[in-house]
């Protein structure tokens, strides 16, 4: 038996029977002697319903592992490129391959005995677009092992967007302004523009600005009270998942002591039966030895009254 072996098997299983699988694989460690891999064992970490649906979608699909990979590989690199073309056409399928997988998660786990929500499916959803952004969860959802969802790295979608709108507006790379191509210099000299549409445009475009300036610190609004929602719950993760080993040891404990407990009281009991035997036996001499005192005593008179009468 090893940690591997032991994780592969319990993540495998359904939730509810997580528990009592890992409780009993850790008996099986204590009692071969090996209590460091007792202790592994013990503080694996019983898996969400929307991980156990990731993990059951690792298992049940492997052939669903590798497209995903690939396409996250991609999507990194079109957003270090900031290719236009590419982030436009792998943003489409990170939609639709996404969706189809987070469907069949669900499947698979309705299938399983065990159907999930639109909450726990959203998260499975969550999960897969992390995987596209971090190259590490993506390592880490291939091993079908998720204890919960993971969380999308913060500013992958927006850079994303960021990514596209400034590839599209970028124009081609020859200096050409948007693909119009150059103009004649003669014919701009021929142009007069209009004032009053100038002006027009001069206030749409402040007015563009005014709301993309008030856009922009909305979204860092919105974006540091995620950050802090981020914390918060991260904490509280954190704080859950120690008490929770806390209480598993403590569950350890109170099991290593009832064994304990039942082996003294078995001991007490044949204590007490050894001496009640022993008691019995005690009992038994001590009526031997006062036969045998009123034997000897008999016995003595007897021999006195003989001695006697030879005298006479």
């Amino acid at each position: 038996m090893d940690l591997d072996t032991v994780a592969d098997e319990l993540y495998g299983l359904r939730p509810e029977d997580f528990t009592a699988a890992r409780n009993a694989r850790a008996a099986e460690a204590r009692k071969a002697g090996d209590r460091a891999l007792a202790g592994e064992i013990a503080r694996l970490r019983r898996p969400s319903l929307s991980a156990w649906a990731g993990n059951l979608l690792v298992r049940e699909r492997p052939d669903a592992v590798a497209p995903l990979l690939e396409l996250g590989e991609g999507l990194r690199q079109a957003h270090r490129e900031l290719d236009g073309g590419q982030l436009r056409e792998l943003t489409r399928r990170q939609g639709s391959l996404v969706s189809a997988l987070a469907r069949q998660a669900r499947q698979l786990a309705a299938e399983a005995g065990h159907p999930i929500g639109d909450d726990a499916q959203r998260e499975v959803e969550t999960t897969l677009h992390a995987v596209l952004a971090d190259p590490d969860a993506a390592r880490e959802w291939a091993a079908g092992r998720l204890v919960k969802a993971l969380e999308q790295p913060v500013g992958f979608p927006a850079a994303g967007a960021e990514a596209v709108r400034r590839a599209a507006t970028a124009g081609p790379r020859d200096g050409t302004a948007h693909g119009l191509g150059r103009r004649d210099g003669t014919a701009r000299k021929e142009r007069r523009p209009d004032r009053a549409r100038d002006k027009a445009a001069e206030a749409r475009e402040a007015e563009r600005r005014r709301r993309v300036a008030q856009a922009r610190e909305e979204a860092e609004a919105a974006r540091r009270d995620l950050d802090a929602a981020q914390r918060e719950a991260t904490a509280a993760e954190s704080e859950a998942a120690d008490a929770e080993r806390r209480a598993e040891e403590l569950r350890q404990r109170v099991a290593d002591l009832r064994e304990r407990l039942r082996e003294a009281e078995a001991g007490q009991r044949e204590a007490h039966t050894a001496e009640k035997d022993a008691r019995e036996r005690a009992r038994a001499a001590d009526r031997r030895l006062r036969d045998s005192r009123r034997h000897a005593m008999t016995t003595a008179t007897k021999l006195a009254e003989l001695e006697g009468t030879d005298e006479d």
